[in-house]
């Protein structure tokens, strides 16, 4: 249980992403460390990551499935196992009403301290940060943090399935142009690689994996002023207490 600067005590953390593999590439490492300290976190995958893969042998259902078992693989290595999936449609993702009704319901059941995910904000210095349904879903759960999942009149439905409003402390955008806060990952580093690597429809094709991850890691450290030879994952805190 880590103290915030007066807000509730930190215990558990919820990480909203559009695909299966967002949270591997963006916060695995950071995640890992979390669950060390013994943080509980969990996930809420908007999409089932149906549109990507680059076999055309495979059925968009036959993609669904794979890839929701090697989101629950890459899950495990980094001490995981709660996984709300909410199968919105990949590569069509939309800040839509619903979308924010949805991840404010799985809000409302985890109850977390700090939601993490994706910036809304499109990043030109790292395009790939910035997939379509990345945009959607920092929006969505921006809303669905404030104000859809603190006030008890927004989605009534919510209440009515026994869902109360709950109010989350902060945000932790991932792929923000601006990050101001780097978790050192030096040590989980492995455990990274090992969750990425579990998506094996995604990247089992590319070589030097470890040490793109490694060089990417390495210079996000840096530029967050932390000590050379060290590790570290990227975000923008934005207080919502």
């Amino acid at each position: 249980m880590t103290e915030q600067n007066g807000q509730t005590p930190l215990e558990r953390i919820l990480v909203v992403a559009a695909h299966p593999d967002d949270v591997d590439f963006g916060c695995a490492a950071s995640v890992a460390t979390w669950t060390a300290a013994g943080l509980q976190v969990s996930y809420c995958i908007l999409t089932d990551g149906d549109a990507g893969g680059s076999d055309a042998s495979v059925s968009r259902a036959d993609m669904a499935r794979i890839r929701r078992e090697e989101q629950t693989a890459a899950a495990a290595q980094v001490g995981v196992s709660e996984i709300h999936w909410l199968a919105h449609p990949d590569g069509r993702l939309l800040p839509t009403i619903e979308l924010r009704r949805d991840i404010s319901r799985v809000i409302r059941q985890v109850r977390p301290q700090r939601v993490v995910t994706s910036s809304p904000i499109r990043n030109y210095g790292r395009i790939f940060a910035s997939h379509p349904d990345h945009l959607a879903c920092g929006e969505a759960t921006l809303c669905a943090v404030y104000p859809d999942a603190r006030n008890p009149f927004a989605h009534p439905e919510l209440l009515e399935e026994g869902w109360r409003e709950h109010a989350v402390d902060e945000v932790w955008l991932m792929g923000a142009p601006d990050p101001d806060t780097a978790v050192d990952c030096t040590d989980t580093f492995d455990r990274k690689v090992a969750a990425l690597r579990s998506h094996v429809s995604q990247v089992g094709h590319r070589d030097g994996l470890d040490q793109m991850l490694r060089e990417w890691m390495t210079g996000t450290a840096k530029s967050l002023g932390l000590p050379d030879g060290r590790l570290a994952e990227a975000f923008r805190i934005v207080p919502t207490s």
